[in-house]
């Protein structure tokens, strides 16, 4: 059961029947049992750090706690725009993560007694309280329920992929290979996309990214047929086809995300070493540190414009780039959703090649530098805070990216970024640190919210990897937390390749057309037919 995910809230209106239904669902300390079935915890992994007060951004005024995180927010977006501000990591990595959150966690960006953001009187929930009440509408391991669940099938084996849009109005040229125009989502006659998380159809990069792994998965099936006989039967195969996707990606999360995105040595000193931070007693859980904080980080990778394709890139016949408002235009949650048509436009499809290459000569290929400066359009989402039930008052903040994340860390009661280094064991960043470079309205915000000192770890986690990574890495506490949070979930999931009894690495998995192993994102691209 999943219940409308989509982010910035006010999705279902309070005073609807289904609105108070979800109100209610998340407020009641004692779930009904088939919602109960369907949800599985949140709780914090430094719960002794939630629970000090002194651990946390302070709480004796919250109105003025809110105004000054409104302030650093707004003080965080990026005016006029910066060109230069380019990490050395591929642009698609920024939406892998996205990808990979989906697939982990939902319900922080929901409106409920827990997590409504917009309420005048903003006042810090209490942790046990938290913890009791929040639910995650998603199965925290890596097992791509939001690929699979759901998904509509072509047959018994294979899933099903959209068709693209041709025909006249249409500028441009298609991609590589014309033959294959199978590269959008699957969708029905509202045209949205039939897929198990309808976030992922929220963005253009992303939608492309979740169809190349319904694309992965039918060329495992073909895989499988070709060249393991013993699964009989389309149920085996299927299933085997889904494990192998499965796995492949656990492996590449472990070894080409987290080994391109966190501090050198993090993940093998968490493979190796073992988990010393996320280590559940019970029932896995999702920890609010990594979901409503750490990793966010990607949201500071974000660009404004990107080398699309040859329509809308470098060397383009459209237009030189793609915006990032026009991104979200052509999905299915847009409106009109795909900008007008129905299905994705030939012109729209992805060339991946633009995305992923490490040693590329172009900057604008790359993310944006991990640091405390966003791009400006997120202060203008265009699909958040829209409808007739979003009252008027609200719609600036829903739009505003940085704010809503900054009020949920201390509307949620996370630790700061200081507490959390102390808890790890590593040094805190200094007050100087975590001003540095910044001056103007940033320099002032974070001084007059005394946040130099007691950071919201969101903040800390940009800043830390601004200062300990030069925006290319995260740093000490961001990549602990993430690498533990994402490397845990695996070895709590007694299906994941790090629990196959005699092991398990691409070596044992599918081989791409010109017989390589599918140890990069892009090799996992073109397994699936794409070229990248």
């Amino acid at each position: 059961m999943r219940i409308e995910i989509r982010h910035g809230g006010h999705v279902i209106s309070d005073t609807s029947a289904r609105g108070v239904e979800v109100a209610t669902m998340q407020s009641l300390p004692l779930m009904a049992a088939a919602a109960e079935q369907a949800t599985t915890p949140f709780d914090y992994m430094f719960r002794a750090k939630a629970d000090d007060p002194a651990s946390r951004l302070p709480q004796d005024d919250p109105p003025a706690m809110v105004a000054a995180l409104k302030a650093l927010g707004a003080a965080m977006l990026e005016d006029p725009p910066v060109d230069d501000n380019n990490s050395i990591i591929p642009a698609l990595y920024t939406y892998w993560g996205q990808f990979i959150d989906h697939d982990l966690t939902a319900n922080t960006d929901r409106d409920s007694r827990i997590s409504d953001i917009t309420k005048d009187d903003l006042v810090p929930v209490p942790p046990a309280e938290v913890v009791e009440n929040l639910r995650n509408l998603r199965d925290p391991r890596l097992e791509l329920d939001s690929v699979y669940e759901d998904a509509p099938r072509r047959d018994q084996m294979f899933l099903k992929v959209g068709r693209n849009a041709t025909g006249g109005g249409i500028e441009g040229e298609v991609p590589p290979d014309p033959a294959d125009l199978e590269r959008d989502l699957p969708r029905g006659p509202d045209k949205k996309a039939q897929i198990g998380d309808p976030r992922n159809d929220e963005n253009l990069i992303v939608a492309q990214l979740h169809t190349a792994f319904l694309r992965f998965h039918n060329a495992a099936v073909d895989w499988v047929l070709a060249n393991e006989a013993h699964y009989q039967g389309p149920v085996a195969v299927f299933n085997r086809a889904q494990q192998l996707t499965r796995w492949h990606h656990q492996w590449l999360v472990v070894h080409d995300y987290l080994e391109t995105l966190t501090r050198a040595g993090t993940v093998d000193r968490v493979l190796l070493g073992g988990n010393r931070h996320y280590r559940p007693e019970g029932e896995p859980f999702m920890p609010l540190e990594f979901s409503v904080a750490a990793f966010r980080f990607g949201h500071s990778m974000i660009r404004a414009g990107y080398d699309h394709n040859r329509n809308f890139g470098r060397g383009a016949i459209v237009r030189p780039f793609a915006s990032l408002n026009q991104l979200f235009q052509f999905t299915g949650n847009h409106n009109p959703p795909l900008g007008g048509s129905a299905t994705l436009p030939f012109n729209w499809i992805i060339e991946w090649d633009r995305f992923v290459d490490k040693g590329s000569p172009f900057p604008n290929r790359f993310a944006r530098r991990i640091d405390t400066n966003l791009a400006f359009p997120l202060s203008q989402m265009i699909n958040e805070g829209e409808g007739p039930t979003v009252p008027a008052a609200v719609k600036p903040l829903l739009k505003q990216l940085a704010q809503r994340n900054l009020l949920r860390g201390y509307l949620l009661s996370l630790p700061t970024g200081q507490a959390v280094a102390d808890a790890i064991g590593v040094a805190a960043l200094t007050p100087a640190q975590v001003r540095r470079g910044d001056g103007g309205a940033l320099d002032q915000a974070l001084q007059s919210g005394g946040f130099d000192e007691r950071t919201p770890l969101w903040y800390y986690v940009l800043k830390e990897a601004e200062v300990q990574g030069g925006g290319n890495t995260l740093g000490e506490v961001g990549s602990r937390v993430i690498a533990e949070t994402l490397i845990g979930q695996l070895r709590h999931d007694a299906e994941s390749y790090l629990n196959v009894k005699s092991g398990w690495s691409p070596a044992q998995g599918v081989r791409t057309r010109a017989g390589d192993l599918v140890v990069t994102i892009r090799d996992f691209l073109h397994f699936a037919g794409l070229p990248a």
